[in-house]
Formats: C-alpha cells, sequence, structure tokens
C-alpha cells in the first residue's frame, strides 16, 4: 500500500513537472500581449494591416528586455509593448516633447496618451519620457537599452530637418543603446525612382535615404523583413500616406478604392548599433 502511495505520488509529481516545462516552453509572450483583454477593439482592428506579432518576432522583443518606442502617439504598439515587457522588462514610452512654441498637437496627444493608459493595468510600470530629434534626444540614460523601436515616424524627422533631422533622430538612437543593441524600424516606403522632394510631404521615405542615416549614427542594416510590404499600395496618392486608412483624409471621395488598398507599403528594418 505504502509503495502505491508513494508511485502515485512521484507519478503525480512528475506530471506537475512536465505539464510546467511543457507550458514554459509553450508560453508566448508576444502573442499573449497582442491578445491582451485590455487592448481595445479599434486597435485589435488594425492588426491584420500592422502585423504586431510577426513584426515584433523579426526585431526579437523578449519580455526581459529594456525597451523604448519612439514617438507611440495614440498608444498603438504602447498597449503591446507594456503588457510585453510590465513584468520582467523596462519600458519607454518616449512621447512628445512640450516646448514653446510647440504646435498645440503635441500637448492635446500627450495629454490623451496619459489619460488613455493611466487606468489600464498593462501600462502599470511604463515610463513616459520624452523625445524630440532637435530639442530633447536624450529619452532613456545613454547606454541602457536593448531596443529601440520607432513605428512609421522618420517622415517626420525628415520633414522637420530633412538631412540633419534624421541625422539627429539616429544619433540619439545610437546613444540610448547598449552596443549590440537593435533598432526596429518600420516606415512608409517610397520607390527609389521617385523624386526625392516627395519625402517632404508625402510621408513616404526612400529606404536607401534612412540606412544611410542609420549607418551614419553607427549601425549595421542586420535584416529586411517583407511582413509590411502592401503592393496595392501606388504611393501617389493625393494627400501622401494620409490619404490611405487609418487617415483617410479625402473622407468619403473614393473611400471604397482606398479601403481597398488598406495602410501603406512599409519598410520593416533591423538595425544593431556597433
Amino acid at each position: 500500500m505504502l509503495k502505491q502511495v508513494l508511485k502515485t505520488a512521484i507519478s503525480l509529481s512528475a506530471l506537475s513537472i512536465i505539464l510546467t516545462t511543457s507550458s514554459s516552453v509553450f508560453a508566448d509572450p508576444i502573442a499573449d500581449a497582442v491578445n491582451s483583454e485590455n487592448r481595445a477593439a479599434d486597435q485589435r482592428l488594425r492588426d491584420e494591416y500592422r502585423n504586431p506579432q510577426a513584426t515584433l518576432r523579426f526585431f526579437d522583443v523578449q519580455p526581459d528586455m529594456a525597451v523604448a518606442e519612439i514617438s507611440p502617439g495614440g498608444g498603438w504598439y504602447s498597449s503591446i509593448l507594456a503588457p510585453l515587457l510590465k513584468d520582467k522588462g523596462t519600458f519607454y514610452a518616449a512621447h512628445n516633447y512640450v516646448y514653446e512654441g510647440a504646435h498645440e498637437y503635441y500637448a492635446r496627444t500627450l495629454k490623451a496618451f496619459k489619460e488613455k493608459t493611466a487606468a489600464n493595468p498593462d501600462f502599470a510600470n511604463m515610463k513616459i519620457t520624452a523625445f524630440h530629434h532637435n530639442k530633447a534626444p536624450d529619452f532613456a540614460p545613454a547606454g541602457s537599452l536593448d531596443r529601440v523601436l520607432t513605428f512609421r515616424n522618420v517622415h517626420n524627422w525628415y520633414m522637420d530637418g530633412e538631412q540633419q533631422g534624421l541625422n539627429n533622430a539616429f544619433a540619439a538612437y545610437a546613444k540610448a543603446l547598449k552596443k549590440g543593441g537593435i533598432l526596429g524600424l518600420v516606415e512608409h516606403k517610397l520607390p527609389e525612382s521617385a523624386d526625392d522632394e516627395m519625402q517632404k510631404s508625402s510621408g513616404y521615405m526612400k529606404q536607401s535615404v534612412v540606412i544611410a542615416a542609420a549607418k551614419k549614427a553607427g549601425f549595421e542594416l542586420v535584416g529586411e523583413s517583407p511582413v509590411n510590404f502592401n503592393p496595392l499600395d501606388t504611393k501617389d496618392h493625393e494627400k501622401g500616406v494620409w490619404t490611405l486608412m487609418p487617415s483617410l483624409s479625402l473622407g468619403d471621395k473614393d473611400r471604397a478604392k482606398y479601403l481597398a488598398i488598406g495602410e501603406s507599403d512599409r519598410m520593416t528594418l533591423k538595425f544593431k548599433k556597433l
């Protein structure tokens, strides 16, 4: 009888170890963060266009890393990164730097971001800092980050300062990263054959220009993913990239056409700090 009890206890203990190990092996923190019940329904609707799981896997973002998101805007990616990094990692949301004379948009969107995230438990450990490529480049302690991520923002740096604006932004990213750290970048992609002037107003950037700016700051391109390509995007829209979803800046004009295109064609690039 005693032997049988011991055998049963040992079997249950072994089963517990197997189940625990299996749970650990098959855990998927990125999927769990994307599927968090605290993400808003309107954010989830854009997953098919923005491909967050595949994008974050390509950038190899892990739950125990120190990560900054540059200019998170309304918090679409922050709503995934915050729960992903909440327990084991560190997450900086490098939001708007509101300076004297800044457009009211900066203060308004920062206020909305703070209000949206304040009551959401997924954001409990997020650190909100300020970033501006020309005026406030230090958004995290120097050499402290494993990942710097920026989604669809590079055109903003170019539209405010052109090449120097880009240089300032990439230098700031390099300063914050550890040696060997990764800069993950998604940006609306302009054909290389297009007029350079389009980069000043269209919201699209040439990949060659982006790569050159990164290299100048001490980065090496180590990967490119097609995950955010969209061959339906002709990139010659009346109001630039904002003609497309989610902005649909033409309102009802040709709405069905632009809904059929979806969101923009984007480069997805991975750079390593040398």
